[in-house]
């Protein structure tokens, strides 16, 4: 089972075992490096824990546990969390700040007790049949075990198909669960009927209204995030920063460079197709802040050659083109770091994605708009779906609109902005479809907030699911390459900090993380705060319209994959026949089934050594 992670942690190796439990554990050395080996045991070698993740603020916990009588045998912050599991129990995980996923295991009780962040930076998947527990940072890991056989959860199809991504505990692999973040597990066998018990311990707090002036919000939302990017400095190996250009990843560049007595070295990807890459952007601000840059430019070949391997990686099929890019950036930095801070996180506390703005502005106009009678709304949106009298781009745009679409949160939000597949398009590619709803687990979020206005009830429903998958995309692609990712925007405390922000300091006059931009005013360059986001895109569809991709289709259309046995092969051509020929944008749907057919490949159908090499011709990255 280690094995199979390796590259998470290429540096050490380590195994505990009694009759009762067996850890193991592969380690990527950054926090005292000659003496954090795992699984680490306490002073009496009565609890053993293995530890993926950093501790913060460990160096300022220790003094008020060695006073309790705590004895430390290295500088590791893996030991902090085993003495402060000793002196307070399960609460230790309040004290905590950081990223982690942990396993302990307490040898004379039999009990095991596992954790996960606040926010979910740091994997934790979890196998149990009522006789085996097994547990790990991937699930490829767990299929080495031979209790555990890899089994497709059919119910779970019309959530990937709409999202790409699964937004509840359950994987794509039958019996193989997440624990969640803000949550921890305890298994205790000594009990006649052992059942794991879950808990949450931290919930993203209810907005707080407080009354003060703009400029004291701009200024501790300056202060807060300078701390939590110095915090994240921490480490005793080389250490970088994903530049994309645009305004988080600069940010915290900029900061970094204030705050860092070293050269700070920045890493930034792009596309050939020039029109695709910012890294233009990313050189720009490497210039203005003095930063030493790298970058690197990937092709079609490449990125298409990659996919299976990084299917692999990641467990499940990949949601968005843009991991395969965070890849290749990601193998380039760790050639000269092991270490990098990221942007993630910022869109989703403080309302930067264009749907917020476009579902407040539909919001707003839908009001006016229901004067009119339903019947005639109805017709109004038929004819906008079907009429010839106005173009393709026009129609296209008006169905993003209240005009062309319905008024529930499902057709106006979901459906507008997330889902790659209707329900009606679902029905109409797929036999057999379970009934399952696709929305469900974001409606559950959307639903428990409905006292708070629509805005801050997006952002939550967002940061329970949408930026959970993010922050997994962001940890299985660069631990792929042996590199960890920090994400200061998503320290614990600047989260509750963005709770308390009111409304009019996120989403102003149509312009969304209003208050970050003025908080880096003067630390970043104007043009950059100022610029559009383009939001790390991928020149995915024309490199669907480019004859090299008919090799993709062969692949989808394989009788012995894993879409045959579900999928209308007749609707299947028709749908790749529209992405080709240009009469329909099909880019999102068409990848959601490719990526599908190819997780079945590296998982399910046995085809794993025939797609490991990549599924076009050999080609390597420009770096």
């Amino acid at each position: 089972m280690t094995d199979t992670i390796r590259h998470r942690g290429p540096d050490d190796s380590g195994y505990y075992r009694d009759p009762w439990a067996s850890l193991g554990f592969r380690r990527l050395a950054i926090i005292d490096v000659a003496g954090g080996h795992q699984p680490m045991a306490n002073e009496d070698a009565s609890l053993f824990i293995v530890f993926n993740g950093e501790i913060f603020n460990h160096a300022g916990l220790r003094p008020s546990l060695e006073q309790a009588g705590h004895r430390y045998t290295s500088r590791s912050d893996t030991e902090t969390i085993l003495h402060a599991y000793e002196q307070y129990g399960p609460e230790c995980l309040l004290r905590l700040r950081g990223m982690f996923a942990f396993a302990i295991w307490d040898k004379h009780a039999r009990k095991l007790f596992c954790a996960r962040d606040r926010l979910g930076k740091k994997p934790f998947y979890y196998y149990w049949d009522g006789r085996t527990f097994a547990f790990a940072s991937e699930i490829k890991a767990l299929l080495e075990h031979p209790s555990i056989s890899p089994q497709f959860e059919e119910s779970l199809l019309p959530e990937y198909l709409a999202f790409g991504y699964l937004s509840e505990d359950r994987t794509l692999f039958r019996g193989i669960r997440k624990l969640m973040p803000g949550h921890h597990l305890t298994l205790d066998i000594s009990t006649p009927s052992p059942q794991p018990e879950i808990r949450q311990y931290w919930e993203i707090p209810d907005p707080q209204p407080e009354t003060r002036t703009d400029s004291s919000w701009i200024s501790e939302c300056r202060e807060r995030l300078e701390q939590t990017v110095c915090m994240r400095l921490m480490s005793d190996v080389p250490l970088g920063m994903f530049l994309s250009g645009g305004l988080d990843s600069s940010a915290i560049a900029a900061l970094m460079k204030r705050n860092f007595s070293g050269p700070v070295k920045t890493f930034a990807v792009g596309y050939r197709e020039a029109e695709f890459s910012e890294l233009s952007y990313a050189r720009y601000v490497s210039q203005a802040i003095g930063t030493e840059h790298a970058e690197v430019v990937v092709g079609m070949e490449d990125f298409f050659n990659a996919l299976p391997r990084l299917i692999w990686h990641e467990d499940e099929p990949i949601a968005w083109p843009s991991s395969v890019s965070l890849y290749f950036v990601s193998k380039l930095a760790r050639a000269h770091v092991t270490v990098v801070l990221t942007g993630e996180g910022s869109d989703e506390m403080f309302g930067g994605y264009a749907r917020y703005r476009f579902y407040a502005m539909n919001q707003r106009w839908l009001r006016l708009y229901r004067i009119l009678p339903g019947a005639v709304r109805t017709a109004i949106r038929d004819q906008v779906a079907t009429t010839s009298l106005l173009s393709s781009t026009l129609r296209r745009k008006l169905q993003h609109t209240f005009v062309g679409r319905g008024e529930d949160l499902e057709s106006l939000y979901l459906d507008n902005f997330y889902s790659a597949f209707s329900a009606a398009q679902q029905r109409a590619l797929f036999k057999n479809l379970p009934p399952a709803s696709p929305y469900a687990n974001f409606r559950r979020y959307w639903d428990s907030k409905p006292e708070l206005a629509a805005l801050p009830r997006l952002l939550f429903a967002d940061q329970k699911t949408y930026l959970i998958e993010l922050l997994m995309k962001q940890d299985q692609m660069s631990m792929a390459t042996s590199i960890e990712s920090r994400v200061p925007f998503l320290d614990h405390e600047f989260v509750e900090f963005s709770t308390r922000v009111p409304q009019h300091m996120k989403l102003r006059h149509g312009e969304g993380k209003y208050i970050v931009k003025k908080a880096v005013e003067g630390l970043v360059p104007r043009e950059i705060i100022y610029r559009k986001k383009m939001g790390f895109p991928t020149p995915l569809r024309q490199w669907l319209r480019d004859p090299r991709a008919g090799r993709l289709f062969q692949i989808m259309r394989a009788k012995d994959g894993l879409l045959a046995s579900y999928i209308d092969p007749a609707a299947l051509d028709k749908l790749l026949h529209l992405q080709v020929s240009g009469r329909e944008d099909a880019t999102d749907r068409v990848w959601r089934l490719l990526t599908l057919q190819l997780w079945g490949d590296m998982f399910l159908t046995g085809k794993r050594a025939e797609r490991w090499e990549g599924v076009m011709a050999a080609a390597r990255p420009s770096v």
